[in-house]
């Protein structure tokens, strides 16, 4: 083995690979630290405002899921219009 570095010729096209583009998902809207939203309903962690949904029912039933998965920690959504939080429990029926 020799410890000869090793040139790259100028011709060499193996080591450019081509870009891959993603696409684009839709997620959920995430929320700024400072920001207080106007609308639509939010789901709140212990407190804390984590993700924007367009209705309750979708915020609700991530609110469950979470809850389900991680019984201890507090679950609550806030309509952001109203200015109201409405507690999530594991045992909720989704509609």
């Amino acid at each position: 083995m020799s410890k000869e570095p090793k040139i790259k010729e100028p011709g060499n096209s193996e080591t450019k690979s081509p870009e891959i583009k993603l696409q684009e998902s839709k997620k959920p809207e995430n929320l700024r630290a400072n920001a207080v939203p106007v609308d639509g309903f939010v789901l709140s962690v212990d407190g804390k405002l984590k993700t924007r949904y367009a209705s309750a029912k979708d915020a609700t039933a991530a609110g469950v899921k979470l809850k389900q998965s991680y019984p201890v920690i507090q679950i609550a959504v806030y309509d952001a219009t109203e200015r109201t939080y409405t507690p999530v429990e594991a045992q909720a029926t989704q509609d």
